[in-house]
């Protein structure tokens, strides 16, 4: 499955994922924030998922 990147800190990257489907998650990239971001449309020919960055503030551990 291929999941194009939407805005946020990520935006314009391209996640490969195998396998499984991808329900979205928290992703990061060299010195940018943290990232939550979800899938908002599959395309059902290609099978190209877009994700949007949602506007969150990950919780402290």
């Amino acid at each position: 499955m291929i999941v194009r990147l939407l805005g946020g800190p990520l935006a314009g990257c391209v996640l490969t994922t195998t396998g499984a489907p991808w329900d979205g998650g928290w992703l990061a990239a060299g010195d940018a924030d943290w990232g939550l971001y979800g899938p908002v449309h599959r395309d059902p020919a290609t099978g190209m998922v877009l994700a949007e960055a949602r506007v969150t503030i990950p919780r402290r551990r």
